[in-house]
């Protein structure tokens, strides 16, 4: 029976991966079809993203005992539907979301041996703050205006947005000052921190990134105090700051001019967000073919406007699974914290996970008109090596807060000890000895 039990685990993680294996060969096959030239570099790609997939599934589960994949593979699932929609467009773009995938892995892996050790991760807080906000810091410097914002660094061969790797350092720095607050000191240097974060993006006009951060502390502050009422002064004085903002910088006005009105400009402002309405729609449950979408001629199709194409080519049931994936993200943030060893990792998982879901919402809900389009990427998905690293960087977070979820085994050993326990032996005096 133990034996059984000890391989069931086992099982389930092949049974995912040979589904998951599936349907990326299917979407493999999709692409290859398409091109007038069998590329071998594009195969390549493919069969080196699943096997690399397999691979890190088995060490897991045979050299390290590790029998908890399940975020693992949504990871993988969500890389991929990114890699296949790169993979559609061009090899270049392939090749370039492959190496971001490995490396997004490799800080994943690097931040699980990083926050290992909540004494240690407690000492990166401090490099991590300052460091976050020297590089914010050089981004205002170097950064290149690119669609009217400050936040990408062209290195020459490559380009990288800060903004995205600061995420990772500010649940870092925001989960360790709150798990223990011992001063208000603390406390006051962290919101100190937070405000520098939030308006070195206002600078940069990168108000989606912006608001990301905001709704963290928000999160973050309330899982440690509790207090709505504190929370509601703090939005509420954002709120009236926003508004001080559009009304002094008019130009912020007019990137939002469009919203809730996009169908009365169609060709202007709102192009891209009925552009998505019109695909999307037009693609149905199971979608017009891998690289046959309308979408994928308008600007950012691959980037800020993906989760469209794959409704558009992909069909309405994959992006359900898109949306269904990070709702499970998010579930197993919370079933995490409620038996993690440390409030550090309780706070760090579900900030982290809040983080994926709200960035997952202003995504999708602007580029439908929900919500003004703020230009931020769907979390895994799109195209872009800094959101990436990113996405993975996070979910290092709540990997770390937790084990399976399986109710906790007896101690053996106590059991044994209240067996062999002596029973009562009652005195002449009737008192039990």
């Amino acid at each position: 029976m133990a034996e059984t039990a000890a391989r069931k685990p086992h099982f389930q993680q092949i049974t995912v991966m040979t589904l998951m294996t599936a349907f990326q060969l299917i979407c493999a096959a999709c692409v290859l079809c398409r091109q007038e030239e069998l590329s071998l570099t594009m195969v390549y790609i493919f069969f080196g993203y699943i096997a690399a997939e397999w691979i890190y599934m088995l060490i897991g589960a045979l050299v390290t005992g590790n029998d908890y994949f399940e975020l693992e593979a949504i990871a993988f699932f969500l890389s991929g539907i990114g890699l296949t929609v790169c993979a559609s467009f061009s090899e270049s773009y392939a090749i370039k979301q492959l190496i971001a995938i490995g490396l997004g892995l490799a800080v994943y892996l690097i931040m699980l041996l990083l926050i290992k050790d909540v004494h240690f991760a407690s000492i990166l807080r401090y490099p991590a703050a300052v460091g976050s906000v020297g590089v914010l810091a050089l981004n205002l410097v170097l950064a290149q205006n690119i669609n009217g914002t400050l936040n990408w660094i062209d290195l020459g061969f490559f380009s990288i947005q800060p903004s995205e790797l600061v995420k990772v350092a500010f649940i870092l720095v925001g989960a360790v000052t709150l798990e223990k607050l011992l001063s208000s000191v603390s406390l006051t240097k962290y919101i100190i921190f937070s405000l520098g974060c939030v308006g070195a993006l206002f600078l940069m006009k990168d108000f989606g990134t912006a608001l990301i951060f905001f709704f963290t502390f928000i999160l973050i502050a309330f899982m440690r105090s509790g207090d709505i009422r504190t929370i509601a002064l703090i939005c509420t004085v954002a709120l009236m700051g926003a508004a001080l903002i559009i009304y002094f910088k008019p130009y912020v006005a007019n990137r939002f001019a469009a919203y809730r009105h996009v169908w009365d400009f169609i060709d202007t402002t709102g192009y891209q967000q009925t552009r998505v309405l019109i695909y999307s729609a037009s693609g149905g449950l199971f979608g017009l073919g891998i690289g046959e979408g309308y979408l994928r001629d308008v600007y950012a199709a691959s980037t800020d406007l993906v989760f469209g194409l794959i409704c558009e080519e992909m069909g309405l049931i994959i992006g359900l699974a898109v949306l269904l994936s990070f709702a499970a993200i998010a579930f197993f943030a919370i079933r995490s914290a409620k038996t993690s060893a440390s409030t550090f990792y309780a706070i760090a998982a579900v900030s982290a996970a809040g983080m994926l879901l709200f960035q997952l919402s202003l995504n999708i809900f602007g580029i439908t008109d929900l919500l003004p389009l703020t230009g931020v990427t769907l979390p895994f998905v799109s195209r872009g090596g800094s959101s990436m690293l990113c996405s993975w960087g996070l979910l290092a977070y709540i990997r770390a807060a937790g084990a399976p979820f399986e109710p906790p085994k007896p101690d053996i050993a106590v059991k044994k000890v209240q067996k062999a326990a002596p029973p009562k032996v009652k005195t002449k005096g009737g008192a039990a000895s």
